[in-house]
């Protein structure tokens, strides 16, 4: 049994994550971050959930460049192969689920 208080999670640098659970390879992490991350294409599916803060989500599909803003609550979807990058706007924390060892 866990409990996590995300709202008062930080970490030692941007994309620092707090592992919460890893469910047959699925893993489920909290991201803390005032960074961008980098352009990437997950190994599997991912699941990014904006728990505290705003995040521009950007990403490409069929070449072109798409852009919008996550709020807090706001979830997005990268089905396989989608290329993204998130950049947060300030401090962000978001809980990010996809297979394990995924970038």
């Amino acid at each position: 049994m866990k409990i996590v208080r995300s709202s008062t999670f930080t970490a030692d640098r941007a994309w620092g994550a707090l592992d919460i659970a890893n469910m047959n390879g699925i893993t489920t992490r909290l991201h803390w971050t005032d960074q961008p991350y980098k352009w990437h294409v997950n190994d599997g599916e991912e699941v990014f959930a904006v728990l505290h803060g705003r995040v521009e989500m950007r990403y490409r599909e069929a070449g072109v460049e798409h852009s919008t803003v996550l709020e807090t609550g706001d979830v997005f979807h990268a089905s396989v192969g989608t290329e993204h990058v998130a950049h947060p706007i300030g401090e962000a924390r978001i809980l990010v689920i996809e297979s394990e060892g995924s970038v």
